[in-house]
């Protein structure tokens, strides 16, 4: 997976597909810093996800300048990030286009599941 640099930090575009209906996400952050990945509701809605209040748990999202968001986590099954499928994985989705102007944020749960090595020198994210 291919990654660019804007404004300073790492951004991809993946293919999100969620049993079987796809979206395509152009601005998606890589960040190690955060914890568990976010996708923003409003962007994945197309594949049919949304927010479950009964099975997932509400969150609260905070980022660097202590900004902090409403989210819900909730586990999902058939669910495909770029060219991982996973059959189960947690995710949270929630606000972040509006607020930080991205599509999703790929967090260390993703990078640490997937066993992924980031590569500045070539720009590219590569599962071992």
């Amino acid at each position: 997976m291919k990654f660019s640099i804007k404004n300073g930090l790492p951004i991809i575009s993946i293919d999100f597909i969620y049993q079987g209906n796809y979206v395509h996400l152009e601005k998606v952050l890589v960040d190690t810093g955060c914890a568990v990945s976010i996708f923003d509701v409003d962007a994945v809605e197309a594949t049919g996800l949304r927010i479950d209040p009964i099975n997932g748990v509400a969150k609260r999202m905070y980022g660097i300048g202590g900004q902090s968001e409403l989210c819900y986590e909730q586990a999902l099954n058939d669910l495909q990030i770029g060219s991982i499928s996973f059959s189960s994985f947690t995710l949270q989705l929630g606000m972040t286009q509006e607020p930080y102007g991205f599509d999703g944020i790929l967090g260390s749960d993703y990078f640490i599941k997937t066993k992924s090595v980031i590569d500045y020198l070539s720009f590219t994210i590569y599962n071992r």
